[in-house]
């Protein structure tokens, strides 16, 4: 799988033990920053990441910043992105089996390497369930973006 990865300087470190974690299981990783721990802004790596997966480069993306909540709420701005921050395994499954979810979104400040490893298993194991009540809500999902000046 192609999967973009990103972060802001608080979420660095835990990006770079993703990107290493993910290349040892075969898959392809699009680190898209940043490369230190000079202080950026999440923002840029939010949008980075979502046009990436946008234009069809990456099958999913990883974001890290401090608390994991800056990035989300950056990333679901682009139409077309469907950003969760998750904490738990649950979450990080069923986010992609019902919403098709296509960023997971970490905070680098709060979780553990262990946690995060977990975390990302379950979100690329997921694949979306295509349920009719799935399909409907996504669609209601579009029509938000389309209705506030958004379009997918």
């Amino acid at each position: 799988m192609r999967v973009a990865i990103g972060a802001d300087h608080a979420g660095f470190a835990l990006k770079q033990l993703i990107g290493g974690d993910l290349r040892d299981l075969g898959h392809e990783v699009i680190d898209l920053g940043t490369d230190s721990m000079d202080p950026v802004d999440y923002p840029d790596y939010a949008e980075a990441v979502g046009k990436v997966i946008l234009d069809g480069k990456a099958d999913r993306g990883i974001l890290v910043c401090g608390s994991g909540v800056g990035a989300s709420v950056a990333a679901n701005k682009l139409p077309g992105i469907r950003a969760a921050l998750c904490h738990d395994t649950y979450s990080a499954r069923q986010g992609v089996e019902h919403d098709d979810m296509n960023i997971l979104v970490l905070g680098g400040r709060v979780i553990g390497s262990e946690l995060a490893h977990e975390l990302v298993h379950a979100y690329l194991a997921a694949l979306f369930t295509k349920e009719e009540r799935h399909r409907r809500r996504l669609e209601k999902i579009k029509a938000l973006e389309k209705r506030y000046g958004k379009s997918t």
